[in-house]
């Protein structure tokens, strides 16, 4: 309860510092939201806020996410920023008559600041080193399908459902790039509170994003993530490494820059927060659209 309250007063101070800043900006605003935030998308990983319908190749179903970060301050020389995360990220089931029925859904918002920092390229094979700070909250729920024809929740897992699923938690991703697009990073989180609890808080991120010729690119996004084991004392036992590895094109030629085509091999501990227990591989190609 305490966690909570912590999130909720820092989501009312950042409101009311806006506020006060709105009410105090003369002619020159001093917010302006944008959706070109100084702290790229990072291409590959999956809990990214964006617009994505990814369907999966060999399974029926479909990834549907809507969202998007924006930075709503900006300094004049470009190099510090404070912006908000929204974002859905959704497992559909498809069934005849183009219908989709909603697996699960997860839910997340937050607040981040960036800071960014040129570097001498005469000595250094990347010219600009980045860092993105992030608090977030998410939550899970079962929508479709987890119900009998009396209405009564259909058992399975370790937890009995309907369960909660909630956490929050400091996210801090390091990044190098060049002017060719090319970006390594790495990033740590920390789970500061979490429904089901008793799991290990730390949890590791390592990536590349590699511009390719035609507008193309290829990226990969490495986590390791803990493992959580039911049972009585519901131990946290070890980590798993989860991989997701995407080649994809822009639609610049469309005039299209923001728009990717995109192909997804995933494999590790599922993405959402009803599986969050459950390993799982998948392919997936689709559309992603980073505003």
């Amino acid at each position: 309860m305490k966690q909570k309250n912590l999130l909720k007063r820092a989501v009312v101070m950042t409101a009311a510092a806006i506020g006060l800043a709105c009410s105090t900006a003369s002619a020159e605003p001093l917010l302006n939201p944008t959706f070109n935030t100084l702290f790229k998308p990072l291409l590959a990983d999956p809990t990214e806020p964006r617009i994505a319908v990814m369907p999966m190749i060999s399974e029926d179903g479909l990834q549907l996410d809507i969202g998007t970060s924006a930075d709503i301050y900006q300094n004049s020389c470009k190099t510090f920023a404070v912006g908000v995360d929204f974002g859905t990220f959704s497992r559909l089931n498809t069934s005849g008559n183009f219908k989709f029925p909603v697996d699960t859904i997860d839910y997340l918002f937050g607040i981040n600041a960036t800071w960014k920092t040129p570097l001498d390229s005469d000595s250094l094979p990347f010219d600009e080193l980045s860092a993105r700070l992030r608090l977030s909250h998410i939550s899970a729920h079962f929508e479709d399908g987890h119900t009998d024809d009396d209405g009564q929740w259909i058992q399975s897992g370790p937890f009995e459902i309907p369960f909660t699923y909630s956490r929050e938690f400091l996210n801090l991703t390091l990044a190098l790039s060049t002017p060719e697009h090319h970006r390594i990073y790495a990033g740590y989180q920390y789970l500061w509170h979490s429904i089901p609890d008793n799991i290990n808080p730390h949890s590791f991120q390592l990536g590349a994003e590699i511009a390719t010729p035609g507008n193309t690119y290829l990226a990969a996004d490495f986590k390791l993530l803990p493992i959580w084991r039911g049972g009585e004392d519901g131990e946290t036992k070890g980590y798993r490494g989860t991989w997701n590895l995407q080649a994809g094109m822009r639609l610049t030629a469309l005039g299209m820059d923001r728009v990717r085509v995109a192909y997804n091999y995933f494999s590790g501990m599922s993405r959402h927060g009803m599986y969050f227990y459950q390993p799982e591989s998948y392919s997936t190609i689709g559309m992603i659209v980073d505003l």
